[in-house]
């Protein structure tokens, strides 16, 4: 990562701009993982990651996370705060609720990235990882 002399602080960022962060984050994941199963070909590994980085399956995984109890306080806050955000639109494809609860699950993301707790996001992305490939079979 680049260095800058000030660092962004996450716990007064607005939730939208950490689920912005949290996206790409999660997507590069996302994709080598995909790399590391051996997928390789471009239309396939589109298809395949909607699997994890869909709304949809980002609002699945929240409420695995949450439904276990494998998220701190601090965490449950952040993904409040995520749910709570009004981005101003929709997608045609999901409704308002899932759309909300990815959005949520994606400032987590953003969140534990920008506050350097690398280690903590690796592990709520690969318990999440397990979780949807299990639901799907894949």
């Amino acid at each position: 990562m680049l260095h800058y002399e000030n660092k962004v602080d996450e716990k007064v960022l607005n939730s939208l701009a950490l689920a912005y962060m949290g996206d790409a984050v999660y997507e590069t994941y996302i994709r080598h993982h995909l790399l590391q199963k051996g997928r390789v070909k471009p239309n396939l590994l589109h298809k395949e990651a909607t699997n994890f980085v869909s709304a949809k399956a980002q609002s699945k995984a929240i409420h695995y996370l949450l439904d276990n109890g494998d998220l701190s306080e601090e965490e449950k806050a952040v993904v409040r705060r995520g749910r709570n955000a009004k981005s101003g639109t929709v997608p045609k494809n999901t409704d308002v609720q899932t759309y909300r609860y990815g959005t949520a699950f994606e400032a987590l993301m953003g969140y534990l990235y920008l506050s350097g707790r690398i280690g903590r996001m690796e592990t709520i992305i690969e318990a999440s990882i397990r979780f949807l490939e299990e639901e799907k079979g894949v």
